[in-house]
């Protein structure tokens, strides 16, 4: 018989150990270990597997056929639909629109013809039937069920047989099994390998929703993130329309994609121009702006970076950034002190990438240095010039990826100069009635740019 014994578990990253530790050694955060009772599996209660080795080459392949979502940017984001049998992770901000996000998918997959299971364990379902009347996906093939029991769950999945399930959220299930209350590490764990089994058993696809940390990250250990086979992020500020489902990680396509919505009052609205929308009210004319040509997975987008220099009341300068890595942002500046001549170190400087998007590649580098120049030097970049580059530590500029690809999105969006590192590989391929600079230094770029 099953006997149950105590352990302290980290509800950060999920780190057991036999005794209550002050800090975790797992992520060294302090009073995070609380206690759980765990369910110790009897002696020979565990089932010998029947699978057996096979060579990789006498493996069948199967077409991989995907479940549309409705929605250009959502597939987009999971390489092409939803996979049968996939298991996917939705994190977010509270309020900023994940159910909004999954009541639309149900209505989109409902009007296939498809049935769709909504699994709600935090509201009722006249709640649920509520924003279902405002997003207009009063659809006969939609069943909501509140319970947060996963006995019942799964034994109601497999009497509906829907095309896709959805849990809202993965912290409110729990399974009667375990002696720990719902939320913990140890349910959180379970309930997610319970839905693995039946969406792989029946191949149906499975969206989860988890909560996000203080610190943006998704609550509950590390291991959950390893588990499912998609993990997407909803950013963007709760006081803003526009939000961001951004992919993390995909079993099924490329990750670091992103699909751009628009919150209005008939819910989520998909941008398909997001390079004209983060450039709508750029502003011309103005020292410290410049426009860079970034890569968000397979996608090029021109975003505006924009850069405040102005002198320091402290003993040090403050060095704040938005969008950007800060410590990215200093080396930058220490960069364009000691190649570039300028005195920066009297000075504050703040960084921002307009629109709440965030960019982590370093193929904006040169941009944010430019940036830095002109509102140093007072003197405005051309409104029709865009900047691509990596900085090294001692000044050059580096190839990026993906450099024609970009140039054409530039093109696209009417820009008619663009300033990119030198190619000394092969020749650039460079679009009709754009003129490209190449630069082989941070100085050169800074006075190519500032030339007028």
């Amino acid at each position: 018989m099953a006997k149950s014994k105590r352990q302290y578990v980290c509800q950060s990253c999920g780190y057991t150990a036999a005794k209550w530790l002050g800090k975790c050694p797992g992520c060294g955060q302090w009073n995070s270990l609380s206690e759980e009772l765990a369910m110790a599996t009897a002696p020979g209660s565990v089932k010998a597997s029947l699978a057996k080795p096979v060579p990789i080459s006498a493996v069948p392949t199967v077409p991989q056929r995907r479940l549309p979502t409705g929605s250009q940017e959502l597939d987009r984001v999971l390489g092409g639909g939803l996979v049968p049998g996939s298991l996917v992770l939705l994190g977010g901000d509270p309020g900023i629109g994940k159910s909004t996000l999954l009541m639309q998918l149900s209505q989109h997959v409902a009007e296939q013809g498809h049935r769709v299971l909504y699994v709600t364990g935090e509201e009722s379902v006249l709640q649920t039937r509520m924003r279902a009347e405002r997003l207009g996906a009063l659809s006969e093939r939609i069943f909501v069920l509140a319970e947060t029991d996963m006995t019942h769950i799964l034994g109601e999945v497999e009497t509906l047989r829907p095309a896709l399930v959805v849990i809202d959220s993965i912290q409110t299930m729990y399974d009667p099994a375990l002696a720990s209350a719902a939320g913990t590490v140890a349910q959180v764990r379970q309930a997610t390998a319970l839905l693995l089994q039946m969406a792989k058993a029946m191949e149906i696809p499975t969206l989860i929703v988890g909560h996000v940390t203080k610190q943006g990250d998704l609550a509950g250990p590390r291991l959950l993130e390893h588990m499912v086979d998609t993990v997407l992020y909803f950013e963007g500020e709760r006081h803003y329309t526009y939000r961001i489902v951004r992919s993390v990680k995909n079993r099924f396509g490329s990750t670091h994609e992103i699909g751009v919505f628009e919150m209005k009052e008939s819910g989520l609205v998909e941008v398909g121009n997001p390079s004209a929308m983060f450039l709508s009210e750029r502003s011309q004319g103005m020292a410290g702006s410049v426009v860079v040509a970034c890569m968000e997975g397979t996608r090029p987008v021109l975003v505006e970076v924009q850069a405040l220099v102005a002198p320091t009341s402290f003993v040090t300068p403050k060095r704040m950034a938005t969008g950007v890595d800060t410590n990215r942002v200093a080396l930058l500046i220490a960069v364009l002190e000691k190649r570039a001549g300028l005195l920066l170190q009297q000075s504050d400087a703040y960084v921002n990438v307009v629109g709440g998007i965030r960019v982590s590649e370093p193929a904006i580098d040169l941009g944010v240095a430019v940036a830095l120049a002109s509102s140093f030097r007072e003197q405005p970049v051309s409104p029709e010039t865009v900047v691509i580059g990596e900085v090294g530590l001692t000044g050059e500029v580096r190839s990026v990826t993906r450099l024609e690809q970009r140039l054409y999105e530039v093109q696209k969006m009417g820009f008619r100069e663009a300033v990119v590192p030198a190619q000394s590989q092969r020749p650039l391929s460079v679009p009709k009635n754009l003129t490209v600079y190449e630069v082989r230094t941070i100085r050169d770029a800074i006075e190519t740019v500032l030339r007028r």
